[in-house]
């Protein structure tokens, strides 16, 4: 049986039970799930991580499970339990999209998709890191979706460990008070007072760690391609005067507004607060610093030209 038809085959199951997962999500009942793992005695918490494994693969919602895992096990051994079996179903999702579909993918894809997919692999663990803090992002749907690109496994691995850590405390923590409520176990307030902390701690996160993302890159041919079919941005080029007008010259639709005076003239470019922006420099180093700062204030949709006038120049693209 030739590699093709493996492929189809098991692209057919695993829509198959991805299906029944879907539709059948709602029917599924903790109290019924609970009773199950209990009744496991020492294998109780293996027989919890399986589950929660074939879950994350077959999109049913780990969240639940989660605050199982706080009131079975406590908040130490539930977190880390709930962790490991969400990092080891994440995997599993991530290979098999990558072994089913990421060839045919690369090969298919282009225009805005092609975009979107070298954004997320110039950022890496940047982007995994972000999104696994984001609760916004849902979380089954991206461990396939990130299987299609070409961001390290373990990279991926690491970074959905790592950074679903302070969720994954938090909730199995409020499983916990859960089950101390019913059952009126001592110290309640205090207990519950540290788990809203631990959710105010997640919800802050976020903008640490986007403080670290690296800035969304475009390639020359790219840039290129866009400038000719006319498209609707905004080409800045942030170097001093004089090398805008010296021996690497410029590109035709580029404008000049030097990063020095950058925060100055902001108002110059405010139309395109929510318009495309690329920024550009000799090399990306101070294209760079520019799209960071406009990020920051605001610009929605920022890119930097990878190496900048050097590889337009590589290429033998035209300039003034």
């Amino acid at each position: 049986m030739s590699n093709k038809f493996i492929r189809i085959g098991l692209i057919l199951l695993l829509s198959v039970a991805v299906m029944w997962g879907v539709f059948n999500k709602d029917s599924i009942n903790p109290a019924s799930i609970q009773a199950s793992i209990e009744s496991m005695g020492a294998a109780a918490p293996i027989f919890f991580m399986l589950i929660y494994i074939i879950s994350t693969v077959l999109f049913l919602p780990g969240s639940v499970l989660t605050l199982l895992g706080g009131a079975l096990f406590g908040p130490v051994y539930g977190t880390f339990y709930s962790l490991t079996a969400a990092t080891i179903g994440a995997m599993l999702a991530f290979l098999i999209a990558r072994y089913l579909a990421a060839d045919w993918i690369e090969k298919k894809s282009s225009g805005r998709i092609k975009q979107l997919i070298n954004g997320v692999e110039s950022e890496g663990w940047r982007f995994v890191a972000f999104t696994r803090l984001v609760p916004l992002f849902p979380f089954n749907i991206l461990n396939y979706a990130l299987g299609l690109t070409k961001i390290s496994f373990t990279q991926y691995s690491i970074a959905t460990y790592l950074f679903m850590l302070p969720g994954a405390l938090a909730y199995t923590y409020l499983g916990y008070i859960g089950k101390e409520a019913a059952t009126g176990g001592e110290d309640l307030i205090q207990k519950a007072m540290l788990a809203l902390a631990l959710l105010a701690i997640v919800a802050f996160i976020p903008r640490l760690i986007n403080k670290l993302r690296k800035v969304d890159m475009i390639d020359i041919s790219e840039l290129k391609s866009q400038l000719d079919n006319e498209e609707d941005m905004l080409l800045l080029d942030v170097r001093s005067a004089a090398d805008f007008t010296g021996e690497q010259g410029h590109i035709a639709q580029a404008t000049l507004l030097p990063l020095e005076e950058l925060k100055q003239r902001i108002d110059d470019i405010r139309n395109f607060k929510s318009k495309p922006i690329v920024t550009i420099c000799r090399t990306d180093k101070r294209s760079s610093d520019a799209a960071k700062m406009l990020s920051n204030m605001g610009f929605e949709n920022v890119k930097v030209a990878r190496m900048g006038m050097t590889d337009w120049i590589k290429n033998n693209y035209p300039t003034l």
